[in-house]
Formats: structure tokens, C-alpha cells, sequence
């Protein structure tokens, strides 16, 4: 019994750290107007200069917002259009982008 305490704990915490950091998709289409002009109005861009972002891993998303803002990842645009974002408008944003479909989808079952 007590091992399946432990995996019950442990089930809870991670359920908990997830929906604490989980951005909201509504909110992150309201914030994404300036986001369409290069990666497309559901982020799937329609040209090869720009990363399609629909479909990708919110967490991906995330880190690649936070690390334009913080330097560590260094595009004269992404460093601007950062800028003016909060901790949460980059959460609700890699939210929105990572709940639409892209262009290209595989379904592994």
C-alpha cells in the first residue's frame, strides 16, 4: 500500500505543476495579431523563412519565447516582438500555438 501512495503523490504533484503552468489558448489568440504577419494567423507560416509554430510542444514554444527575451537566443525580430510580452502573455501564447493543427500531421496509434 504504501508504494501506491508514493505513485499517487507523485501522479498529483505532476498533475498540479502541469495545469500551473499552462497558458491559456484564448487569451494567447487575442495576444498573437502581431505573430500572423510572419508565422501565419494559426502559425502556420507560408513561407520557409519563417518556423511554422502550430502544432509544436507548448513547452517548446515557451522556452523559445522566454529565451528571445532573455538573449540566449538572438533574431533581431523575435528580440523585438518579445520585448513588451509578460511571463504570462508568452505562456498564453505557446499555449494558442501549440493547440492548432499543422500543417503537417502524423498520428502515431
Amino acid at each position: 500500500m504504501k508504494h501506491l501512495n508514493i505513485t499517487l503523490a507523485g501522479l498529483l504533484a505532476l498533475l498540479v505543476i502541469n495545469t500551473a503552468f499552462a497558458g491559456d489558448p484564448t487569451a494567447g489568440k487575442e495576444k498573437s495579431a502581431a505573430c500572423a504577419a510572419c508565422h501565419g494567423a494559426d502559425g502556420n507560416a507560408t513561407t520557409p523563412n519563417f518556423p511554422i509554430l502550430a502544432g509544436q510542444y507548448e513547452d517548446y514554444l515557451l522556452q523559445a519565447l522566454k529565451e528571445y527575451k532573455s538573449g540566449a537566443r538572438t533574431n533581431p525580430i523575435m528580440v523585438a516582438q518579445v520585448a513588451a510580452l509578460s511571463d504570462v502573455d508568452m505562456e498564453n501564447l505557446a499555449a494558442y500555438f501549440a493547440e492548432q493543427k499543422g500543417l503537417i500531421a502524423i498520428d502515431i496509434e
